[in-house]
């Protein structure tokens, strides 16, 4: 029997909404994407290609903004949508058995502004996928979606149930690991050498757990100035995927 890689709980939730026309049009062009119902303003829905089936409200400008957190940028539509199916691992490794894609892994990075970032980052820099653990990252939300812009239809979103695991899986299909850490005294660029890679990223403040280091073949830091301690973690993760594409 093929071996298909750590799978997730499944739990899915409540259905989230996602505001902005980005995040709206994406899932809307996401034929793996379920759109439940949508409000919007005459206007906005009006504009866009909306499938017949689709239950559609029209509402005002204060209703809509009474359906997402406090001062959230709807631009005039909001969705009711699944969240999208699991990604089996050995699924999505197996689509970059051909190919350099870097992996982005995510040790409980679990800002949803952040990891929405990471998300619209790892698009622009045609990352293969995403991993996180299940239980220690960020559900599908209108916030995570609407900082994504579109992204979160795009780039594939493994959860594991066991972080440490899942590297060594990653390892197994031929990923060279580097673990990002500040103390490190080897540069991203040097570590970064002819391999696919996959780039592990841990928590503001926190940083890589031990566990998630000790699983990694190689630490690296980004050389930044003396002057500032550290990055946002969603701009290191969008700085080394750079270096991973442009090498």
């Amino acid at each position: 029997m093929k071996k298909r890689g750590h799978r997730p709980t499944g739990h899915k939730g409540n259905y989230p909404r996602f505001y902005g026309r980005h995040a709206v049009i994406a899932a809307l062009a996401n034929p793996d994407r379920v759109v439940r119902k949508i409000w919007g303003t005459r206007e906005t829905l009006n504009a866009l290609e909306l499938p017949p089936v689709l239950p559609i409200v029209y509402a005002d400008v204060a209703d809509l903004g009474r359906m997402v957190p406090a001062d959230a940028p709807h631009q005039g539509v909001v969705a009711e949508v699944e969240p999208l199916d699991d990604v089996w691992l050995g699924d999505a490794l197996e689509a970059g058995q051909d190919d350099r894609r870097p992996v982005l892994v995510l040790d409980q990075v679990t800002d949803p502004h952040n990891v929405g970032a990471i998300v619209r980052s790892a698009a622009a820099f045609d990352a293969l996928c995403i991993v996180t653990q299940d239980r220690h990252a960020p559900p599908e939300s209108g916030v995570l979606a609407r900082a994504a812009s579109g992204a979160l239809e795009i780039v594939p979103w493994v959860r594991v149930v066991n972080l440490a695991r899942a590297l060594d899986e990653i390892a197994e299909a031929g990923y060279w690991r580097i673990g990002l850490d500040g103390e490190a005294d080897t540069a991203l660029g040097e570590a970064i050498g002819e391999s696919r890679v996959a780039l592990v990223l841990g928590a503001e403040g926190e940083g890589l757990r031990h566990n998630s280091m000790a699983h990694c073949d190689i630490l690296a830091k980004l050389p930044i100035s003396p002057r500032m301690e550290s990055l946002n973690v969603s701009n290191a993760a969008a700085i080394a995927l750079y270096a991973a594409a442009s090498r």
